[in-house]
């Protein structure tokens, strides 16, 4: 089938070769001359593993083209999405829809044929209408079904995540239209994942659900975690010992600083918002973001602390800044909050992040950006670990405490044994134990 993705950053990019790999014919179209100009010399924007070699491949099959001229993007396509992005509005933290809203008159202008128009961007309840309703209004004679196709990708996994997904969401009452997404999704038949088909308006609210049920479970882990260190407990123990009960499940209880990312911080928001809007107040959502705003910062008093109280003229090793392994993705990331954090405090910051430096350069400033591990750590009176890259996972602990100026490891991610780190002469810090 022949597919345009309009949107060509994390979400359009990667479900658009993974398409093209299903063997569909695929178009990513963007307004951005800069990023289509790199794409076509295979130079992929974004960090995702796997990514570049799915793109090139996919490419020399003929299967996926870059382009920005949206109208012979669209034409003679069977199905369009929309994949753009929804970031928090200023002021009032609602989803900004103006690029999808800009994308759908354009889509409409350029319609020939029967079209599905498929939400595959994250948004709020009720845009699938707004889209109809904008098409309809500008070209009366388009003839076409809106489809909510909400996607669930993890960065750092989102390849697998797609072509090996929990479940896929479409939401639309179209017949024509739902054939189409059947047909586009039939290479997953064969992996067994679940269509589950349902009304728009449900697949919208399905994602930010989901999202908001994700981070109430790493917000709820959090706290356990903190009264754990207050009454002796490891928050790890009982993380197991919850997460084997199968309706609770082990994933998303590891205690840690936070989320972040592109999802969790703007969903949970945005659903806030479009509870108020209805009247239908989500106070558990509330408290989730509340929890997760303070425990940014909290996480720097904890290395603040763990310095005996005074930081100033002191100098911190912090390594990971993005918000989770196997991206280069900073937004929302608590590495943003420890940082300033610290700096207000009177510390001098040293960082060192596998892939995440060129996109915490835009957020953070006054820190020392270091080419490793160990160029951070030398000099440091104290190093922390805030995103579990694997590489931070097996450092030489014996060589890290002879460039330390005091032995103090601060680990936020809990990667490491407290009683072996403290058998080597460290004061070790966790989480929740």
């Amino acid at each position: 089938m022949r597919v345009t993705m309009i949107g060509s950053g994390y979400v359009g990019l990667v479900s658009g070769a993974c398409f093209a790999d299903f063997g569909h014919d695929v178009t990513c179209v963007d307004k951005d001359q800069t990023k289509i100009d790199a794409l076509k010399q295979g130079k992929i924007p974004i960090y995702e593993p796997g990514l570049e070699a799915l793109v090139e491949n996919n490419v020399r099959a003929g299967r996926l083209t870059f382009t920005t001229d949206l109208k012979a993007g669209v034409v003679g396509a069977d199905a369009v999405f929309i994949a753009v992005g929804t970031p928090s509005r200023r002021g009032d933290g609602h989803a900004d829809l103006t690029y999808v809203h800009a994308a759908a008159e354009e889509i409409a202008q350029s319609l020939e044929g029967f079209t599905v128009i498929v939400n595959k961007s994250t948004v709020p309840v009720g845009t699938g209408d707004e889209v109809a309703r904008i098409v309809k209004e500008a070209n009366p004679q388009a003839d076409f079904a809106v489809v909510s196709n909400p996607e669930f990708l993890r960065e750092g996994a989102a390849i697998d995540d797609f072509k090996r997904p929990d479940r896929i969401v479409i939401g639309g009452d179209d017949a024509r239209g739902l054939e189409v997404m059947r047909e586009i999704y039939r290479p997953l038949y064969l992996n067994k994942s679940p269509i589950v088909e349902m009304s728009r308006r449900s697949a919208e609210l399905t994602k930010y659900a989901g999202n908001a049920f994700l981070a109430t479970k790493i917000s709820f882990i959090n706290e356990i975690a903190d009264l754990c260190e207050k009454v002796g407990g490891d928050v790890q123990d009982v993380a197991r010992g919850i997460g084997l009960d199968n309706r609770i499940g082990p994933k998303f209880l590891h205690a840690g600083p936070g989320y972040g990312g592109s999802c969790f911080p703007k969903d949970t928001l945005a659903l806030l918002k479009t509870s108020q809007d209805y009247d239908a107040p989500q106070r558990i959502v509330e408290a989730v973001v509340s929890v997760n705003d303070n425990r940014k910062r909290a996480m720097g008093r904890k290395i603040i602390n763990a310095l005996d109280g005074d930081v100033r003229g002191k100098t911190v090793a912090l390594l990971g800044l993005t918000f989770k392994p196997n991206t280069d993705d900073m937004r929302d990331s608590p590495s943003i909050a420890i940082v300033q954090t610290l700096q207000d405090a009177g510390a001098k910051v040293k960082v060192y992040d596998p892939q995440g430096e060129e996109q915490a350069r835009l957020v953070l400033q006054d820190v020392e950006y270091c080419s490793s591990p160990y160029e951070a750590v030398e000099g440091a009176d104290a190093l922390s670990i805030v995103t579990e890259w694997d590489e931070f996972r097996a450092l030489d602990l014996r060589r890290v405490l002879t460039m330390l100026k005091q032995p103090v490891l601060v680990d936020l991610r809990n990667i490491y044994d407290r009683d072996q780190a403290e058998s080597l002469g460290y004061k070790y810090v966790g989480i929740g134990r």
